[in-house]
């Protein structure tokens, strides 16, 4: 497996993350048999709600390759979007982008990471479960509104999970 070099977004990455998606998302559209998967959003745009935005990328100093979105919610790090362009999955860069947000929640006080995805689709909820994360009900008032959320925009392809990661129950390496 290749080093992966993570590090916080800067204002001049932002632009490339909607192209990452695109291309990630794409995948899913072959998975679920539809045309098209719908855009994604713009990062360039400042978020209403506090979070991070971590990218990968193969060397430092070079383009990102990959990012996550983390929301932080009522003292949780919730995972919006983790996306890897296609040409360099299966290299790890996921696996140590949800590392390092693990890290960065921990470090923020957070005490658990928390997901929402599709159950079935291999490079989701299974790679989660390889990662730590476990099925859990929504407990909160901003994950069941997530719910409602993701019915709003149509991602009623195939059965979707909460999944979190207890911060609290794993030591800081």
């Amino acid at each position: 497996m290749l080093k992966t070099f993570v590090r916080q977004a800067r204002a001049d990455d932002l632009e490339l993350l909607e192209a990452i998606e695109n291309e990630a998302d794409e995948l899913f559209a072959t998975v679920f048999s539809i045309d098209s998967w719908r855009p994604a959003p713009s990062y360039s745009k400042p978020s209403p709600q506090n979070g991070f935005i971590l990218v990968a990328s193969d060397s430092p100093g070079s383009d990102a390759i990959g990012f996550a979105h983390v929301l932080e919610v009522l003292g949780s790090g919730h995972l919006e979007q983790l996306s890897v362009r296609p040409s360099a999955a299966h290299r790890g860069h996921g696996r140590a982008l949800v590392e390092a947000v693990k890290s960065e929640s921990r470090l923020r006080g957070c005490k658990r990471v928390t997901l929402r995805t599709f159950a079935d689709v291999p490079w989701n909820a299974p790679f989660y479960l390889s990662c730590g994360f476990i099925e859990r009900g929504p407990d909160s008032d901003f994950l069941r509104d997530l719910l409602v959320a993701e019915q709003q925009r149509g991602l009623g392809y195939g059965r979707r999970v909460q999944m979190n990661f207890d911060l609290t129950d794993e030591l800081p390496r």
